[in-house]
């Protein structure tokens, strides 16, 4: 790997037990005397996982590919539903329309993309491709045909499947551009992007939506960060923020460590490249639909409590909160949260990792979020595996996860609903389950933040480049002396 000596790149098998336990089936762990292959260098093998990974992931929603994206109990008990197909025809993309048109006829034949403008766009373009890859269609008789009947014309539903398949290939080549950028973060630690690119919730939520976009974003800006790329870091920040919300939420972990650095003008610089790119990338379709554009905004803050959130469990227990209320308390729980992660980052011995910070503050809001869909996993997992790359606790985590991912699946056919014609109290408990795992991995890294003996990539003397930079002109100057 450039950048670094061969024998300064850490090995998991050497440092952390579980990994030397898992890889007694590939040999064992890696030798006193072994050298590093001329061509297979760590970046390039983990690249080649991820994609194989990313493969099974399309393979798993084969039964539904099959079936065409039509039958119901498929989707569901084969697990292998996914919001691709379906938006398809509902938002308009099988007549090409611009997601943010304002046109009277088309907004009464489509609903408006329920998304940010970053995964608008890009859904619009695949469809593109994807009617170039069709043999270019004629779509001109399209807006003369009930909107229901395009779900069941044969072209439409070929169509349909070619859209999955260019969106498929489009979100593994995000795929592997997150696990390069994670790969190249710490120069002697690629192969803590290991567990990002064997994560079995890429393989099972990586096609459920289009996230995996922000997630290339976030590994992007954690990338660029390392590098003492503020305005960098910042840009792909505020992209992300355009595609998926939460990419904003990193800017709060370059406050603290900006703070404790004094490196106030990095902090400007990240926050007026994110402003400026957000706003870049909002600009078109706000200018062509400001409605519409409002849409993303206003859906989320009328949603009520939903799937995989604590808000579900209590609102079907019987206790009645009102959106209002939900949303209050989420804000008022998320601002008390980040202000605990700002006092954990200040009071530490060293200055936290942004992976570190960032991941406390996702993980937050997820925790109190009124929607906790399946695939919002994604937006922990490349802050995850570099908060804590350890084996055992990314397997504990994950684990929670594979659990809620089969139970919301079933929930939704109706397959955990009890003969009493009670609430499935098992999507309950996998819903605790899944957040207490969550809350584990919290917990462990908020230890190796106070208590940095624990974190392993400290206890190697790993330090983001800007760090040693600083402390070593700090301990030249005359005030230092």
């Amino acid at each position: 790997m450039s950048g670094a000596h061969p024998d300064d790149v850490a090995a998991p098998s050497r440092e952390d037990p579980a990994a030397a336990a898992l890889s007694e089936g590939i040999g064992g762990p890696v030798g006193d005397h072994a050298a590093p292959h001329r061509w297979w260098t760590p970046v390039r093998v983990l690249l080649a996982i991820t994609a194989v990974m990313f493969v099974f992931g399309m393979l798993q929603k084969v039964p539904c590919w099959d079936t065409q994206w039509t039958d119901n109990d498929t989707r569901y008990s084969r697990m292998c539903y996914s919001d691709v197909p379906y938006l398809y025809v509902g938002r308009g993309f099988v007549e090409l329309n611009w997601p943010y048109s304002d046109d009277e006829e088309t907004r009464a034949r489509f609903d408006v993309m329920e998304y940010p403008v970053g995964i608008s766009y890009f859904a619009w373009g695949t469809a593109w491709v994807t009617h170039w890859v069709s043999g270019s269609p004629d779509i001109s008789d399209r807006p003369e045909v009930p909107v229901g009947d395009l779900y069941g014309d044969p072209q439409v539903l070929e169509e349909r499947n070619n859209y999955v398949a260019v969106t498929a290939v489009v979100l593994g080549g995000a795929a592997l551009l997150g696990a390069w950028f994670l790969a190249r973060t710490n120069r002697r630690r690629p192969w803590d992007a290991l567990p990002y690119a064997l994560s079995p919730v890429l393989v099972f939520n990586g096609l459920v939506n289009w996230d995996v976009l922000a997630v290339a974003l976030v590994a992007g800006a954690l990338w660029a960060w390392s590098r003492d790329k503020p305005v960098l870091t910042g840009v792909l920040i505020g992209l992300g923020t355009a595609t998926k919300l939460y990419p904003l939420f990193l800017l709060g972990g370059v406050l603290v460590i900006c703070l404790r650095r004094r490196a106030w003008t990095d902090f400007f610089a990240a926050t007026v490249a994110a402003a400026g790119a957000w706003v870049l990338a909002n600009a078109p379709a706000y200018v062509s639909g400001p409605d519409e554009w409002k849409v993303f905004w206003t859906f989320n803050s009328e949603r009520g409590a939903d799937l995989g959130s604590l808000w579900l469990v209590l609102s079907q227990a019987g206790h009645d909160f009102s959106d209002h209320e939900i949303n209050k308390a989420s804000w008022i729980f998320f601002i008390g949260w980040c202000a605990a992660v700002l006092v954990i980052g200040l009071l530490a011995p060293q200055t936290p990792r942004l992976a570190q910070l960032g991941f406390l503050v996702v993980a937050g809001f997820l925790l109190v979020n009124k929607v906790y869909s399946p695939q919002y996993v994604l937006w922990l997992l490349p802050l995850a595996v570099l908060a804590r790359p350890r084996w055992r606790d990314q397997i504990i985590w994950q684990s929670g996860e594979l659990l809620y991912f089969c139970a919301v699946w079933w929930y939704l056919g109706g397959f955990l609903q009890p003969g009493s014609g009670d609430h499935a109290g098992f999507y309950w408990l996998a819903i605790v389950l899944r957040m207490a795992c969550e809350v584990y991995l919290v917990a462990i890294v908020v230890r190796d933040i106070l208590v940095p003996r624990h974190d392993r990539v400290r206890h190697q003397g790993v330090e983001p480049p800007r760090s040693r930079r600083l402390h070593d002109s700090a301990t030249h100057s005359p005030r230092a002396s």
